[in-house]
């Protein structure tokens, strides 16, 4: 089930009434109302993996019970161990079962041994890599005692569960979620109000924005050999902003609709594109994610406190392995080693956190520094998108090989026009207010959040009503899935 479709239309409505109106004075069965939800859907895409959930849910919570009843090291490393293979074991054979057979095979060949390739027809879950790296947050913190184990089956098992974000993020840590499970929720209309905004402006963002640019996007880089330099920058441009509001747009609706059940989960995106430097631009993108491989991996193998061999080794790690998280494929692997590189001279310098505040601050436009700082980190992260999006190394390095080769063809600024204009030229006004109204709100949790100071409540309605008329007219035929569920 996905939330752009009519059967989501009709399943948050009803699981609603349900949880606020039926089981209202009931916490467990609120909790379990959350749980068998969550798992209808799940479910609604393929039945068979729930047990997948299930047994994660099934594993961590005993070994939680079994570390609260052990203070020997030895018994307690198994036990965290033990989590950490079965979880990974999941994703691995799943994700990455074919990318390693594939590879070897090829490694072979590259010999002169032929092997026979034993790669096999695996489905991929939708969302493993989001709520394996959940549970496995709870068993960490755990063992590390920073968390008390659950004695309640139903909390746990919503905490893994939990529909909103379960299949796109944002990644919860065990420390948030899971005690808001534990306490009474009271219905709250103003943030009830303030979810439905944020659900709104998700939904802009994923079927205005993110797929409108897909078609664009698709268009040029499928056929990218037919293109020349500046249509193949408009290509890289429509999917940076298409995976932006693809991603962030996914957020932006688990999180106003957690809100609406009385949940608050971290924030996932804080207006990435308007970053100054690399550094800041990974503090403010996928925000669980970075946070999730810092906390349980990069500070654990040393962070930045040794040498300059070991930050190199480190950053290079937390970014490829990141990269890597994505999905089998080599490109996302140079995606991260890039990204490794962008901010590597940022560490050695320690110059990485220098960019921790608001951008133009207290102004409304951003100094000629922070303009150029803007420029070149947007147009860095556009040229590490292309490996993101190609469909092989080959095909990405050809793309910017092209790009690069035909920048300046009046032949081809022509050819860029009339693609545009044969797909909607008005797309290229709705992007120009979408970033207008971005960076107005960049102060806010997200764009739309303060809506209820405009003056009048018409005028708040007829931005509603405005908002919602366009994703209306721009709403595809079809329902488009959320890029992130391939991860």
């Amino acid at each position: 089930m996905i939330f752009n479709s009519l059967d989501f239309g009709i399943f948050l409505p009803i699981v609603f009434i349900l949880y606020w109106f039926v089981f209202q004075k009931h916490l467990k069965a609120q909790n379990a109302l959350i749980a068998l939800a969550s798992y209808l859907f799940y479910g609604w895409w393929d039945w068979r993996f729930l047990s997948l959930i299930i047994f994660s849910s099934v594993i961590d919570y005993v070994i939680g019970l079994r570390l609260q009843k052990t203070d020997l090291k030895h018994q307690r490393k198994l036990l965290l161990w033990t989590s950490v293979f079965v979880n990974l074991g999941f994703l691995g054979f799943f994700k990455y079962f074919n990318f390693f057979i594939d590879n070897f095979v090829e490694a072979f060949s590259f010999f002169g041994y032929q092997i026979p390739n034993t790669s096999l027809n695996i489905i991929l879950p939708v969302g493993i890599s989001f709520y394996t790296f959940q549970t496995l947050s709870y068993t960490i913190d755990v063992y590390r005692k920073q968390l008390k184990p659950t004695k309640d089956f139903i909390a746990f098992t919503a905490f893994v569960s939990f529909f909103p974000q379960l299949v796109a993020g944002p990644i919860e840590r065990a420390t948030n979620l899971l005690p808001q499970f534990y306490k009474k929720r009271e219905f709250d209309y103003a943030n009830a109000v303030l979810g439905m905004r944020q659900i709104l402006w998700g939904l802009f963002k994923k079927v205005v924005i993110a797929d409108n640019c897909a078609r664009l996007a698709n268009e040029i880089f499928n056929n990218s050999a037919d293109y020349g330099g500046t249509t193949l920058i408009l290509g890289a441009l429509m999917f940076t902003f298409q995976i932006y509001g693809d991603f962030s747009g996914y957020s932006d609706i688990a999180i106003g609709t957690s809100r609406l059940f009385g949940f608050k989960l971290m924030k996932n995106f804080a207006f990435p594109y308007f970053s100054r430097d690399i550094a800041e631009f990974w503090r403010r993108w996928h925000i669980s994610l970075s946070t999730w491989f810092r906390d349980y991996l990069y500070i654990p193998l040393g962070g930045s406190r040794g040498g300059t061999v070991m930050k190199v080794r480190n950053t290079f790690i937390i970014f490829v392995v990141s990269g890597f998280w994505h999905g089998a494929n080599w490109t996302f692997i140079v995606w991260g080693a890039l990204n490794a590189i962008y901010f590597l001279p940022l560490l050695l310098r320690n110059k990485n956190r220098v960019h921790t505040g608001e951008i133009a601050e207290n102004r409304l436009f951003p100094s000629f520094i922070e303009l150029k700082g803007m420029l070149v980190t947007f147009s860095l992260t556009v040229l590490a998108w292309v490996f993101f999006r190609a469909e092989n190394i080959s095909h990405a390095v050809q793309y910017l090989y092209d790009l690069f080769l035909g920048i300046g063809s009046y032949k081809n600024i022509f050819i860029t026009y009339n693609l545009l204009k044969d797909f909607n030229l008005t797309l290229l006004l709705i992007l120009i207010l979408f970033v207008c109204v971005e960076w107005f709100g960049r102060k806010q949790e997200f764009a739309l959040e303060k809506m209820n100071r405009i003056s009048g409540r018409p005028f708040r309605w007829l931005a509603y009503f405005s908002i919602i008329l366009i994703i209306g007219i721009f709403m595809p035929t079809e329902e488009t899935p959320f890029i992130y569920f391939q991860f």
